[in-house]
């Protein structure tokens, strides 16, 4: 039996700022439609995208995007970062891409003072780029749908 792709074997980057993370997450929205005609489908319509996401890191590894944030002068001037996140094992293996992405602060301090685990902080992200997503090499949005934006 062979081993499978777990969260333990996925590594991330931002920029060029390695870190570990407890959690990640990235979703993306799609608000493509069914287009009906009298009630019945007929069809579809695109829609409009966005993808967001949140990482959830210890102290040390909090700090080592802090430094990035003080260099920047202040987090909110922390430049969007290219966000890869890949992992392989075996015969399993993933690399999901994310472009420009926009990091807030969140859940900043969530302290139990009985203790038993680590402080954990919660970063939330945007990507806003109009490269967007790629799995695997391959881009969620089409080429004609990002025709001639530039950035």
């Amino acid at each position: 039996m062979s081993m499978r792709l777990s969260g333990k074997n996925m590594h991330f980057t931002l920029g060029d700022i390695k870190l570990k993370a407890q959690k990640v997450t990235l979703s993306i929205t799609d608000n493509s439609a069914v287009n009906k005609t009298s009630g019945v489908p007929d069809g579809y319509v695109d829609g409009d995208v966005e993808a967001s996401g949140e990482l959830e890191l210890t102290t040390a590894q909090f700090n080592l995007l802090g430094k990035a944030a003080k260099n920047a002068g202040a987090w909110r001037a922390l430049p969007a970062f290219d966000a890869m996140f890949y992992g392989k094992i075996d015969k399993d293996e993933l690399k999901v891409e994310a472009f420009g992405c926009r990091i807030k602060l969140s859940d900043l301090l969530d302290i139990d003072g009985t203790g038993g685990s680590a402080l954990v902080h919660k970063v939330p992200f945007e990507v806003s780029s109009h490269k967007f997503v790629r799995i695997n090499g391959t881009p969620y949005l089409r080429d004609d749908e990002t025709e001639g934006l530039v950035q």
